[in-house]
């Protein structure tokens, strides 16, 4: 198979498993914020990842490498992500969460365009037409109401627009700095900025054993996320990736139904097969563009990985 082909594939793979473990890890967030307060629980989450980091990076020798968080590329990752999550509880403390999902389903789009402007990909009409099929597949599964006239939409259209530059920031992260160590860079300044937020806005709630071991778990789930997540920008391009960021829609309506016994709506289910749809489309395509590539004659762009 063609190596493209195959980093495309594993890039893919990557992301679809960095999507269920973030949302497998709102889910137990979900269960700890019914009597916890918000900012808290971010915190409390990020003590837990790191406490499961940490160990990690002393097993695999990466710790000695400590001095490579602060690459610029990884602290710029980690404002961006710090900026996303601030922006995405302050949006959701103000506005219904389905409006809020909808609204941030754009930063696929923006990645596109923003990989187009930076490193002038080539995106064509038909990436872009999966990319708004999946979008629109999102909004039929979040279904916003007039609450996206709301002023506070503005944080949400932030945390889409941070969510991007995030992920722009992590394709310039040099590949010989471990994936381990821009991960806890990113926790920690979450954790810093949550810490900070709970100090100053919020009253301390005591977290039960249970709430607890829900962090533990969420910590380490969140870890298999970001490390997830930069994998699949190691191997591939954003222009493959984006759609499957509507994944995080599909996984997030799974939980509802298994987790929390909410049963989605005909639109849900539609919206559903679009998501999956416009990845598999995707797929489709970027292997007959290759299939044509080498038919032609074609250079084909090599892998992006070292």
């Amino acid at each position: 198979m063609n190596p493209l082909v195959t980093n495309n594939l594993r890039g893919i793979c990557f992301i679809i498993a960095s999507t269920g473990c973030f949302v497998a890890n709102d889910s137990f967030m979900k269960f700890v914020l019914a009597d916890t307060p918000p900012q808290q629980v971010l915190f409390m989450r990020g003590i837990a990842a790191c406490l499961w980091c940490l160990p990690l990076l002393v097993i695999s020798g990466h710790a000695r490498a400590w001095r490579d968080a602060f690459n610029g590329w990884i602290l710029l990752r980690a404002a961006f992500e710090t900026l996303a999550v601030c922006s995405f509880i302050y949006a959701l403390s103000h506005m219904p969460i389905g409006d809020v999902t909808a609204i941030f389903q754009i930063s696929p789009l923006l990645l596109l365009v923003g990989g187009s402007i930076i490193w002038h990909e080539r995106i064509g009409a038909v990436r872009y037409g999966l990319i708004a099929v999946g979008l629109g597949g999102a909004v039929l599964i979040a279904q916003p109401g007039s609450a996206t006239a709301s002023p506070y939409a503005i944080f949400a259209f932030g945390c889409a627009v941070f969510g991007a530059g995030r992920d722009l920031a992590a394709r310039k992260i040099p590949h010989n700095i471990p994936v381990l160590v821009a991960t806890f860079t990113t926790l920690v300044s979450v954790m810093t900025a949550a810490g900070i937020g709970s100090f100053l806005f919020e009253t301390w709630s005591q977290p039960s054993s249970q709430n607890i071991l829900m962090m533990l778990t969420a910590g380490f789930l969140l870890i298999g996320g970001h490390t997830f997540m930069f994998l699949s920008f190691r191997f591939a391009m954003p222009a493959v990736l984006a759609p499957f960021y509507y994944f995080f829609t599909l996984w997030a309506v799974l939980s509802a139904i298994f987790v929390f016994g909410d049963l989605p709506n005909w639109l849900s289910v539609a919206g559903m097969i679009l998501i999956v749809a416009s990845g598999l489309l995707s797929i489709a395509w970027d292997r007959r563009q290759r299939l044509a590539a080498k038919k032609s004659g074609a250079a084909i762009t090599p892998p992006l990985i070292n």
